[in-house]
């Protein structure tokens, strides 16, 4: 449980700072060189839950990059969307895509599909780097024994 907290804290953190960061530098896209950032409190637990995908992490180490990062985008779109309908009923969604031509339910927008990629691989860097090395040097042993089809 601990662990889990710990998790949940540093991937709320990490998803904060890409966030402020990816917002900053699309107003360079607009010209306004502030390079003001934002984020809401909100995003907070929906960042800090990507400590539930440590288990996939795990199992998911030694496949292909390309397996990986897609299926943490695709993750990822769906806490989004799930996430957003949930707050856009309560009328306190902090995002609305509809401006976008490839926004699904104003919800989610699958041009963003590059930058999901990226911060899933992200997040398992920082939950896998979190792994007791006890733990990481079980699951190798684990995973040499293992004769899984591979993907």
């Amino acid at each position: 449980m601990k662990k889990l907290l710990h998790n949940f804290l540093h991937c709320g953190i990490l998803g904060w700072c890409m966030e402020i960061i990816f917002t900053a530098l699309s107003s360079y896209r607009r010209r306004q060189f502030s390079l003001k950032g934002n984020t809401s409190v909100w995003m907070f637990p929906i960042y800090g839950s990507a400590c539930l995908i440590a288990p996939l992490c795990r199992r998911l180490r030694g496949k292909p990059l390309l397996l990986r990062g897609f299926l943490y985008a695709a993750l990822i779109f769906s806490v989004e969307f799930l996430s957003g309908k949930l707050l856009q009923k309560r009328h306190i969604c902090p995002w609305d895509y509809s401006h976008s031509r490839w926004n699904i339910g104003k919800i989610i927008r699958l041009d963003y599909l590059p930058c999901w990629f990226l911060a899933g691989l992200l997040f398992e860097r920082l939950l896998l780097e979190n792994e007791p090395a006890s733990a990481s040097r079980r699951l190798t042993e684990e995973k040499d024994r293992d004769i899984s089809p591979p993907f």
